[in-house]
């Protein structure tokens, strides 16, 4: 009986551990995500507030960058426990990464646009006012923030393809740690080719 009780005690401890685990990892990826996205619309932001100063008006920007980005970075980890954007693994990098930027983007607008259906609808806002809050109130306006946002999307959909060709840590490892030296020395990079990257002289 203490045999079974000790067993079932180092099972319970062992399944903590690794929801503790779990939990830790998932809210490190939320906050690098959302840092990452905060860098980003807070550049955007930044730029919008300058250009709308020089027409004497003043907006408050670091909040609505920090409001977008934790908000975005939810909806992005809603859609990695889905495994969205899991298609052309089986080709080059660059349409793996388009896919998943697209399929995100897609998943983002679709969300907030819910959103803020139903926080308009909470505070008696029309439809379109809803909208507007997604897109902007105009088509142009539209097409250039869903154009700001996939370009936003595909450095973070190269590094998650990126990762599951090397492994996430590995990945990790060579952006932020010990670069090219991780790799063993046949893989090292040598010098670059002919090409659209390299030297035609």
């Amino acid at each position: 009986m203490a045999t079974d009780g000790d067993g079932r005690m180092k099972s319970v401890t062992t399944s903590t551990a690794s929801l503790r685990r779990k939990v830790v990892h998932e809210f490190g990826e939320m906050a690098a995500l959302a840092l990452y996205l905060y860098i980003c619309f807070g550049a955007v932001l930044l730029l919008k507030a300058a250009i709308l100063r020089d027409v004497g008006i003043d907006i408050t920007i670091w909040g609505i960058a920090a409001v977008k980005a934790l908000l975005l970075a939810k909806f992005m980890l809603i859609g990695r426990a889905f495994n969205l954007g899991r298609r052309f693994r089986g080709r080059p990098l660059i349409w793996p990464t388009l896919y998943h930027a697209l399929a995100f983007l897609i998943l983002l607008l679709l969300l907030t646009t819910a959103e803020e259906i139903v926080v308009g609808a909470i505070h008696h806002r029309t439809l379109r006012d809803s909208l507007t809050h997604v897109v902007g109130p105009t088509v142009f306006e539209g097409i250039s923030i869903s154009l700001v946002l996939f370009l936003i999307l595909v450095p973070y959909s190269a590094f998650v393809c990126l990762a599951e060709a090397l492994g996430e840590r590995e990945t990790v490892r060579l952006f932020f740690v010990d670069g090219f030296r991780s790799l063993p020395t046949q893989k090292q990079p040598g010098p670059p080719p002919d090409g659209w990257f390299g030297s035609n002289a």
